[in-house]
């Protein structure tokens, strides 16, 4: 038997260099001595510590490590370190992005290194791949972006497992037995990770909530609010507190408020809504200008800063609005109660008056708490109807038919009040007019409705249009905004304020637009904003009614930046105002809460807020709208997805709306659908990508599919839990 070869020394100290080095990764705001090294090393023989001790001195020598005390060292800054946002992939490769840096760094899978996506990590730079792009390794996790998560709980004799979907995680969260709560097997649960060890596969974790069996609707519905952070019922505590409060209207508290209970005062609302957050009123003045005050649910009154209730409402910071559900940002007895503009009530509210001329001009304003009596209640079908019979304000009555009444049944209304509607219709198309004509955009994207029975399975598809009715209440409600963003907003010296700005597109995103739509024979001219803005709208008008609409529409969409709360302003490019807030949706929006208590405050000659503090509230405010945004999205496709499970056997026209190296989406025409044909799936041919057409070719055939095709498809499978379509393709439209 060959003698085993000693292992030389030399060989030794150059083996232990990378371990050490990796050690100084994971600590790299710690200094560390040769002790501490060799207790992580596990060295606890005197040569051991001796070579460990000869190590940290040659890589001080080289520059890897500085001494910062004597026999303590730490890892010298290197350029070669970054922290950024890691992007993972399904195949569990990831990008880090760091904020400043062209190029996103790639990470192999094998350097992953227990990141999960969306993390805050530091990166090390160790190589540029051939093709240019830089790649690095993950050295630590700063901060995790999430630590619950929501999957399908495995349960065997002496533990259980949780797989998780939607989060792009390549494992699984390892549960004890002693921490499963009370799920049982198949269950889909709530589950909170508690630690990942350095050598272990899976984290470790615990069940925090059993949401119930996959595909029953409440539990979906839960999980998408557990996905998102987003809570479906109101602590004990919140509840008790809210329903204590004196809700009353009190002489006193009217008594330091405007009192504008005899004016004529009404709401405008959608059919089913229970909340009633803002109303007009209209008066018609001597010198023939109207008086019209755009009223406010007064929430800042009864939600006091330090309350539990006012904590919950910021943590909420919105209500969030799912396909067959409302999740109120406060207790009902507040969102449907107090604060609630009911018709034939008095109500606590906070108002922008207005005196216009016959010019839609304002020459007068005043802002500031009131009370108000709702004399009317009217849904949008409801004066939609009154603005398009246009009988003559004289008229002694108008007729709303059963068939549009919210009672279902016929009614006369008021003429004091069609003739309001009439002339606030008139005023409110002016205005419009001219913010179109300042370079507003006129996003009128179709919203997909579901006729649901009362076990919340969808009987149809419907989708909402915004008529002339919605417009009335939509140009008030922006007036109120901007005039009160630039009441304070032009103040001098300046005072901290929350606005809502919206940033220019960005180029590079416009000019994809402009090679897609070019396919389908429109163009823009983006000159500069103003002709940028004219062209976008003239793009959404000649698209209406077309079967690429829906698609150029979200496309157009996704072209611009995203609107945010901020106390820096800049604009809102899509409104085409230099000023803008949120004002007018106190009940479902926490900024306009903070908008209402800050006016009042300048209102009584209050100095300039910290700005410091009103920033982290909007950013707070930001981050929570753009979450219930995704979760209403989810509700939207879970519920699509399940309409469609039922409608397995039937052809559907859609139009292809992507296309990928890895299938074709296609969108349905009549309910507006999207699922996904696998290019695998297709039988008759080998089908290849091709970007720069938009297109999948046959190989053999040359039969394309291209963006804005007009296809038939079949549903060949409906997921419920991944809330995913896969269609079968049965051929072009001829």
């Amino acid at each position: 038997m060959p003698k085993r070869k000693k292992r030389s020394k030399k060989k030794y100290a150059e083996g232990l260099s990378q371990p050490i080095l990796e050690i100084f990764r994971k600590n790299r705001s710690t200094g560390l001595n040769y002790k501490q090294i060799a207790a992580k090393l596990g060295v606890s023989d005197a040569s051991g510590r001796n070579h460990i001790i000869k190590s940290l001195k040659k890589m001080q020598g080289k520059g890897t490590l500085q001494e910062i005390e004597r026999g303590k060292y730490i890892l010298t800054p290197s350029m070669n370190y970054h922290t950024g946002t890691l992007d993972l992939t399904s195949r569990g490769q990831g990008y880090v992005m760091v904020e400043g840096m062209e190029d996103d760094i790639f990470v192999k899978s094998k350097h992953i290194n227990r990141a999960l996506h969306g993390d805050v990590v530091e990166v090390y730079v160790f190589k540029r791949r051939k093709n240019g792009k830089i790649e690095g390794e993950i050295t630590q996790v700063l901060q995790r972006k999430r630590k619950e998560f929501v999957g399908t709980i495995t349960v065997s004799d002496r533990f259980a497992f949780v797989e998780c979907t939607g989060y792009n995680m390549n494992t699984d969260i390892f549960i004890p037995k002693s921490k499963i709560a009370k799920a049982k097997d198949g269950d889909k649960v709530l589950v909170k990770m508690e630690g990942w060890e350095e050598n272990s596969e899976s984290p470790v974790g615990s069940v925090i909530k059993v949401l119930g069996k996959p595909g029953e609707h409440n539990t979906e519905i839960h999980a998408i609010l557990a996905q998102y952070g987003l809570p479906y019922e109101f602590p004990h505590e919140v509840e008790a507190y809210a329903n204590e409060l004196d809700t009353s209207i009190q002489p006193q508290e009217i008594a330091k408020r405007r009192d504008m209970r005899s004016i004529l005062t009404f709401t405008i609302d959608p059919k089913d809504a229970k909340d009633f957050d803002d109303a007009l009123s209209f008066e018609k003045l001597e010198n023939g200008n109207y008086e019209i005050g755009i009223h406010i649910a007064d929430v800042s009154h009864y939600l006091k800063p330090g309350t539990v209730l006012d904590d919950e409402a910021f943590e909420r910071a919105t209500s969030v609005y799912l396909v067959d559900r409302v999740v109120p940002m406060l207790p009902e007895i507040l969102s449907n109660g107090a604060c609630s503009l009911r018709p034939h009530e008095e109500k606590y509210t906070f108002s922008a008056v207005f005196e216009m001329n016959e010019d839609a001009e304002v020459v007068n304003r005043w802002f500031g708490r009131t009370v108000t009596y709702s004399d009317a209640r009217f849904a949008y079908e409801e004066a939609q109807y009154i603005i398009e019979s246009n009988v003559s304000s004289s008229a002694v009555e108008r007729t709303i038919p059963d068939d549009i009444s919210l009672t279902g049944k016929a009614y006369n209304v008021d003429p004091n009040i069609a003739e309001a509607v009439l002339e606030l219709d008139r005023l409110a198309k002016i205005l419009r007019k001219k913010r179109m004509h300042e370079g507003a955009i006129s996003f009128d994207k179709v919203e997909v409705k579901f006729h649901l029975d009362e076990h919340n399975e969808p009987e149809g598809v419907y989708f909402k249009e915004s008529k002339d009715a919605n417009k009335l209440i939509e140009e008030f409600m922006l007036l109120a905004n901007r005039s009160v963003a630039a009441f304070i907003g032009k103040q001098n010296p300046k005072k901290t304020f929350v606005y809502r700005v919206h940033d220019e597109p960005d180029d590079e995103k416009i000019a994809q637009l402009e090679n897609i739509i070019r396919r389908f024979g429109y163009k823009l001219n983006t000159q500069d904003r103003q002709s940028t803005a004219a062209s976008l709208n003239k793009l959404l008008k000649d698209v209406q009614g077309q079967k690429e609409q829906n698609m150029i529409d979200t496309l157009a969409i996704r072209s611009m930046s995203k609107a945010v709360y901020t106390t820096n302003n800049i604009g809102h490019y899509g409104l085409a105002f230099d000023y803008y807030t949120h004002f007018t949706s106190p009940i479902r929006r926490y900024p306009d809460v903070i908008v209402h208590r800050l006016l009042q405050y300048y209102l009584d000659g209050g100095k300039s807020a910290k700005e410091e503090t009103y920033e982290d509230k909007c950013q707070h405010s930001s981050d929570m709208e753009q979450l219930a945004a995704n979760a209403e999205r989810d509700s939207i496709k879970y519920m699509q997805v399940k309409y469609m499970k039922d409608h397995q056997d039937e052809e559907f026209l859609g139009v292809i709306s992507g296309v990928t190296e890895w299938g074709i989406y296609v969108e349905i025409i009549s309910n507006k659908c999207e699922g996904m044909v696998r290019l695998g799936d297709l039988q008759d041919d080998h089908y290849t990508f091709h970007k720069d057409e938009f297109a999948v070719i046959g190989d053999r055939t040359k039969n394309a599919y291209t963006l804005g095709d007009e296809v038939y498809v079949k549903v060949k499978n409906a997921d419920l839990m991944k809330k995913h379509l896969d269609f079968t393709m049965l051929g072009h439209r001829e």
